[in-house]
């Protein structure tokens, strides 16, 4: 068991219970799933770079990666219908609260300039989104063995009706928000 799901279920619900007034503890909101994704505009002229990203990714989040592939062509962008075109992958249970827990607290602190996350990325329904502008942040990506720096967002999808609720979740999570 991972040391943030304990907390959640522990200290988290009863501070949620205690603000929001739940009759019940099934209504606390609860982390539902993280969607890691990586889109490689590249990848359609050189087939390696896609490998080397979804070995990346594979690295940071421990789980089997899937290929994303165009759903429509674009020709501005020499872009066919099913090209590969980056990968994703999608975090639950244990692996999405380890996940969660090496993000918070060893990657973002390793941001170069790190003031903390926008606040306002919530999308309406209780979902955050976070971008990612390189990699290199996560302890497990070797500097040595990265071709090419690449970003990833990283979507936490919540439980949560309202912004305010999912926020205050990802604040008990010790999400960094800047002020």
């Amino acid at each position: 068991m991972s040391r943030l799901r304990d907390t959640y279920e522990n200290e988290i619900v009863d501070a949620m219970v205690k603000k929001f007034e739940y009759k019940n503890v099934m209504e606390v909101p609860k982390l539902a799933k993280i969607v890691v994704n990586m889109g490689v505009g590249e990848a359609k002229d050189n087939a390696k770079l896609l490998d080397a990203a979804v070995a990346d990714m594979e690295l940071i989040t421990g789980q089997k990666v899937v290929k994303t592939k165009a759903k429509n062509s674009v020709a501005n962008f020499k872009l066919r219908e099913g090209m590969p075109i980056g990968c994703k992958v999608t975090l639950r249970g244990e692996k999405m609260y380890e996940f969660a827990d090496r993000l918070i607290n060893l990657a973002l602190p390793r941001v170069r300039d790190f003031r903390g996350v926008n606040p306002n990325a919530f999308d309406g329904r209780g979902n955050y989104a976070l971008g990612i502008k390189e990699q290199l942040i996560f302890p497990e990506v070797e500097y040595d063995k990265v071709d090419k720096v690449r970003g990833m967002d990283i979507i936490f999808v919540t439980t949560a009706k309202t912004d305010e609720e999912a926020r205050e979740l990802l604040t008990l999570f010790n999400m960094p928000f800047s002020k």
